[in-house]
């Protein structure tokens, strides 16, 4: 299992010291840039680079005074240099080029950590998956018992869907690896492309082919949706726990420790909490995608009506979606499996999840497909209003009785027969079941 790293970590990213330190980074890569132009000397190029620091309290004083917070951030920088070399920071530019590929790289870096996390929950699901491969229990379709499967199928179905997810969250990742340092509107009249291509290339980034003041904000609104498909994952395993919870299924349990209260007044309970709060952040990261995809539409070359939301948006839906990852791996890695109680459910309905074998043996024996159907919906209508077993029914039917026997009727209700392609599932989604 992958080791799992602090949330702190995450929190750290979307910090004002690492927020402002991005910054620096971006306008570091200018002033070098123009150097290689040779439009900023060398010397002066480096000493910037040796020198230049900043305060996130004294941003804080000055942008009491600016009410502009990239004036502010300048201002601690022009602090630590001297007045000579400060001329050159921040020259040509225009503040969206640095906050803009500044954003992206914190990005990029929450995506890479988000990246761990899904990482090791694929591992996580594919080794519970192995654990429970042949725990047999009821598949159901609208909540009714359709046909056995196993305990292990459902977890390896949420395995897949966690490498889709990485591969979508990867493809987010580099739709958002993109700077722009092209100025005022997009033209680069005051800054030519050569800097912008050096700058991106400095910070590991690809350069804007086109932008306007801004870098568009489909690849932000990609990059938020993308977690909030990835949060959809979360919830929908957390919604499935917390029906095989229920009281009437109780087929699966999140873990409860020593110690923990589950209700204030019924000293019995026990209750999906973790899951259920699981399905609820689900709906802010959700959210959040909403109000990204409003960000796309600006106006004309730019306005900040964008800015605000993604202060916003962005840090919120990196640390949830971190944290979301995080408890479900512990919830998962602690879920109790209730092998009997699945057993004693999939009994239940007295042989009712073998109909459509009953049906497709009956038409292999020649009767007509309606009258089959009608044979053994007859049966199972009976099992419903009046109780017994569908192997009971039918044979009080002489239509089944003239096809197949009480003997193939043991054979058609074995449910092992309904697992003999588990192995090639496991291999197609690269899970390997042999031991050893």
């Amino acid at each position: 299992m992958i080791d799992r790293y602090s949330r702190a970590e995450m929190a750290a990213v979307w910090s004002p010291q690492n927020r402002f330190q991005k910054w620096l980074d971006v306008e570091l890569a200018i002033t070098d840039a123009w150097a290689r132009e040779g439009v900023v000397d060398t010397a002066v190029a480096r000493r910037i680079r040796e020198n230049a620091r900043f305060s996130v309290e004294r941003i804080d004083v000055l942008e009491q005074q600016t009410h502009h917070d990239v004036v502010a951030f300048l201002g601690s920088v022009q602090e630590s240099i001297s007045e000579d070399d400060a001329r050159w920071v921040h020259f040509g530019v225009t503040s969206s080029d640095v906050v803009d590929t500044a954003l992206s790289l914190l990005m990029v870096e929450s995506g890479r950590l988000l990246l761990r996390g899904v990482d090791s929950l694929i591992a996580l699901t594919a080794a519970r998956a192995v654990e429970h491969a042949e725990t047999l229990m009821a598949g159901r379709t609208h909540g009714v018992h359709a046909e056995p499967i196993t305990m292990g199928l459902k977890i390896l179905l949420w395995h897949e869907e966690w490498k889709r997810q990485r591969a979508r969250l990867e493809q987010a990742i580099e739709s958002v690896r993109v700077g722009k340092v092209s100025g005022a509107v997009g033209t680069h009249a005051t800054i030519p492309p050569s800097v912008q291509e050096h700058v991106c290339e400095a910070l590991g980034l690809q350069a804007a082919p086109v932008s306007s003041q801004v870098l568009q904000r489909d690849r932000h609104a990609h990059f938020a949706t993308t977690l909030a498909l990835i949060a959809g994952t979360v919830e929908k395993i957390s919604l499935e726990c917390r029906h095989l919870q229920r009281t009437e299924v109780l087929e699966a349990q999140e873990p409860f420790a020593s110690g923990q209260k589950g209700s204030s007044s019924m000293p019995h309970k026990r209750n999906p909490v973790g899951f259920e709060n699981l399905c609820g952040l689900a709906r802010v990261v959700r959210s959040n995608s909403l109000a990204a995809m409003e960000n796309m539409a600006l106006w004309h070359e730019r306005d900040i009506s964008h800015s605000s939301v993604e202060r916003v948006i962005l840090p919120d839906s990196c640390i949830l979606l971190d944290y979301m990852m995080a408890r479900l791996e512990r919830l998962l890695k602690g879920l109790v499996i209730l092998p009997k109680r699945m057993r004693r459910n999939l009994d239940e309905t007295g042989g009712l999840l073998y109909s459509q074998r009953i049906l497709l043996a009956l038409i292999d024996r020649g009767l007509p497909r309606p009258e089959a159907y009608d044979v053994v919906q007859s049966a199972a209508r009976k099992v419903w209003d009046e109780g017994g077993t569908l192997a009971e029914r039918l044979l009080e039917d002489e239509r089944f009785c003239a096809r197949l026997s009480a003997a193939d009727l043991r054979e058609l209700t074995d449910p092992s027969w309904y697992l003999r392609h588990l192995p090639e599932i496991y291999r197609r989604a690269g899970v390997a079941l042999t031991s050893g």
